[in-house]
């Protein structure tokens, strides 16, 4: 017990610089990126956001605890839950950066084809996911 306690303060510490250098950019994105300038690109349109938020999470890389805060940010900034939901899954599931070196050890065909399956999915899931909690609310 006392080395999974050793190994799980080992991983938080580890995570301390990633949350922190999450943190700033934040500070650097709400400084230079507008609530105007995200309500122009988010416009509320269903299809468009969600769309916009898939390909937004598609190519970008990181650790899924990142999506979650920026997620925040986004809906703190009256982004639709859709396109928040969309950019999560998406995030976690679909990787452009990587794809380079996944389809070295998977194969080219195979990471093409799983990336653009989570990208279909990525929007389907978000669809699903809000509507659900709209139903249940």
């Amino acid at each position: 017990m006392l080395s999974s306690f050793t190994r799980a303060l080992k991983g938080f510490r580890e995570a301390i610089p990633v949350l922190l250098g999450i943190i700033l950019l934040l500070g650097l994105f709400e400084t230079f990126i507008s609530e105007k300038i995200i309500a122009s690109i988010f416009t509320g349109n269903l299809i468009k956001d969600t769309l916009l938020g898939s390909l937004v999470g598609s190519i970008s890389a990181g650790t899924p605890i990142s999506s979650y805060i920026i997620g925040g940010e986004l809906l703190k900034n009256h982004v639709n839950l859709f396109a928040v939901t969309a950019f999560i899954v998406a995030w976690v599931t679909v990787g452009i950066v990587q794809l380079p070196g996944e389809a070295l050890i998977l194969g080219k065909r195979f990471a093409i084809t799983r990336n653009i399956l989570s990208f279909i999915l990525s929007i389907f899931v978000s669809i699903a996911t809000v509507m659900t909690l709209m139903i249940l609310k």
